[in-house]
């Protein structure tokens, strides 16, 4: 008892880091087709932009990981919520496209330097049930990305834009707070982790053919999800939607599907894994197909389909985490950020390449179901999933 006493100080202040960093990482998204607008961009240009935001907060994660873990001091916890606060506050502000850009970057990069090393840090503070502190500390990070749209969007609608780097003084506040709260800890508390080939361990996770199926099956998850809350905003600012409006329907999407990575682990001991991932991989296409017949004539409907969408890509997130983490053991931090991190990555990269043929064509919700066959399709790789070896 006493123990989780001690430890309640540091995981609150750094599962609240984490609410609070994802907040900012969530507040683009429902706003971008305003932003766009008002500096005179295409949705091409504008989803770019997102893009880069997923790039630079996804992708350099294994590495910044690699030296949190050398790290003894706590150092990235700080400036990457200062960084992700102050720069995506001020982002939406900006005239100047480029200006953007560069402010999204480094508003990313924060948040790429925030997760690693809080990550690393909750089961060092953890003396009693690491699992549990680690699904909080998860919890809090969905919620936050989850509420996101919803902050962006209540702000643009009565505020204004020019009001989003007011929003900044939160996770600044939070940021000195922590440098205060989280206990420093010694040099025997660091993991000593011994001479690191990052080469080999990228070409073992990628010679393994099981691994290789789960990387395909998560950049194609990642794609669904963030076609559906990068393009379908642009869709309902055309339809003149309000921004809280737009706001609402994305906090659904990203709520839902945080639902979804809790539920699944449950689900998957009473119908198997299999089952799960063939759920998550050909409900999407059904769904879609009814959203389109739908958006147009019942906006209430479309709207909960988009939730329950969102509910079902996400649905075997946790299940395929643990999956992949369990193949190669030793090289877990590196394998998630794979699965959460390259995945995003490439997605990322592909993105802007979609919503120039959305753009161009008019056409958003037929790329959306055209992108939701692509899982439904590629669903006969779950039975391959499960007869591969892991070598």
């Amino acid at each position: 008892m006493i123990y989780e006493k001690e430890e309640r100080k540091p995981q609150l202040w750094l599962c609240g880091g984490h609410f609070i960093n994802d907040i900012y990482t969530g507040i683009l998204n429902p706003i971008m087709p305003f932003i766009a607008e008002k500096v005179a961009i295409s949705m091409t240009f504008a989803t770019f932009i997102l893009s880069c935001s997923h790039i630079f907060a996804s992708i350099f994660q294994p590495f910044f990981g690699y030296f949190a873990d050398k790290m003894r001091k706590r150092a990235l916890i700080f400036w990457g919520l200062i960084f992700t606060a102050v720069f995506l506050s001020f982002a939406p502000t900006s005239t100047c496209p480029y200006v953007m850009i560069l402010f999204i970057i480094l508003g990313s990069l924060g948040s790429s330097l925030y997760h690693p090393q809080a990550l690393g840090l909750v089961p060092k503070f953890s003396t009693s049930n690491v699992a549990k502190n680690m699904g909080i500390f998860i919890a809090t990070g969905t919620l936050g990305f989850s509420l996101g749209p919803l902050v962006s969007a209540a702000i643009a609608q009565y505020l204004g834009l020019e009001k989003m780097p007011g929003m900044c003084f939160l996770g600044v506040f939070w940021a000195l707070m922590m440098f205060k709260m989280v206990p420093k800890f010694s040099t025997e508390q660091v993991i000593k982790t011994e001479s690191f080939d990052f080469g080999k361990a990228f070409s073992d996770i990628l010679k393994n053919r099981k691994l290789d199926i789960l990387i395909i099956i998560s950049i194609l998850k990642s794609l669904m999800q963030t076609s559906c809350s990068m393009l379908l905003p642009f869709l309902w600012q055309r339809m003149h939607y309000s921004k809280i409006e737009i706001g609402v329907a994305m906090f659904c999407f990203l709520f839902a599907g945080g639902i979804a990575s809790f539920l699944s682990p449950k689900v998957e001991k009473k119908i198997g894994t299999k089952n799960v991932f063939y759920i998550s991989m050909i409900l999407p296409l059904p769904i879609v197909g009814m959203f389109a017949m739908t958006y147009k004539t019942i906006p209430l409907l479309s709207f909960a389909l988009v939730a329950l969408t969102g509910f079902v890509v996400m649905f075997a997130v946790p299940v395929m985490m643990s999956m992949a983490q369990k193949i190669l053991p030793q090289y877990k931090s590196i394998i998630g950020g794979f699965i959460n991190g390259f995945s995003w990555g490439v997605v990322a990269i592909i993105i802007t390449m979609v919503s120039h043929i959305a753009d161009t064509n008019n056409c958003i919700v037929p790329v959306i179901l055209i992108i939701s066959t692509i899982p439904a399709i590629c669903s006969f790789m779950v039975k391959k999933l499960f007869t591969e070896q892991n070598t």
